[in-house]
């Protein structure tokens, strides 16, 4: 039995309708599909670049971190070392100072013949010569003259030797120094100072870790003083 015209278009009708509803079920599909895709592909850039942002950011934190560490290290070096140097300025005022009473000593002349005769017979228990020769500040020529006579009894009572003393009248310390002497054996090659300055600096040396402890105090963190 033929089928009609009519019936023909018909069955083409439903075949196209099928064909038609198959096709969008599959674009449907490949839709859901390629969606499905670019979400995860999506969630996978995100979560990457996230993780990039946030190991940025706390590379950052961290050179912040090490940066205010290093700034307060460098602080607190910069008051160290000017607290370090405020306590050397009061030492060397406390030096200067003496320095300062010692001009006053000589100013007494008994008391600086005294002085003269100890650094003078100190200087020649050390050299153990017999000819020596004394230099000293021109304006202090008479004084130390007049000290040999005294130093050269109490050499000879004290080593059994006898000794010559010659004042320099060539050659002088400094004028603007404290005083006291310089030693030398006949041919110059040995040398004594013994210039009040020179002793200041020998005593100050040794009692530097006193004066610090009387001026600031203990210092705590250091084991040793000297």
């Amino acid at each position: 039995m033929s089928l009609s015209d009519a019936d023909v278009q018909k069955q083409i009708k439903h075949m196209m309708a099928f064909i038609e509803q198959e096709a969008n079920e599959k674009a449907e599909e490949i839709d859901q599909k390629a969606e499905e895709e670019f979400n995860i592909e999506k969630g996978r850039l995100v979560q990457n670049q996230r993780l990039k942002i946030m190991e940025y950011y706390e590379r950052k934190e961290k050179q912040v971190e090490l940066q205010k560490k290093i700034q307060s290290s460098n602080m607190l070096n910069q008051a160290r070392l000017k607290a370090l140097k405020i306590r050397e300025d009061h030492v060397r005022d406390v030096l200067d100072e003496a320095r300062k009473r010692l001009l006053q000593s000589v100013k007494d002349e008994a008391r600086y013949k005294d002085i003269l005769e100890k650094l003078m017979l100190q200087g020649l228990y050390q050299l153990m010569e017999s000819d020596i020769l004394v230099r000293t500040r021109e304006m202090d020529g008479p004084v130390v003259s007049s000290v040999f006579p005294d130093v050269l009894v109490k050499y000879k009572e004290s080593s059994g030797k006898d000794l010559q003393l010659k004042l320099d009248t060539e050659l002088y310390l400094p004028s603007e120094c404290a005083g006291g002497i310089e030693l030398y054996t006949a041919r110059g090659r040995i040398k004594i100072v013994n210039t009040l300055e020179s002793r200041l600096d020998l005593i100050s040396a040794q009692l530097l870790p006193q004066i610090r402890t009387s001026l600031f105090g203990r210092n705590v963190n250091r084991k040793f003083t000297d």
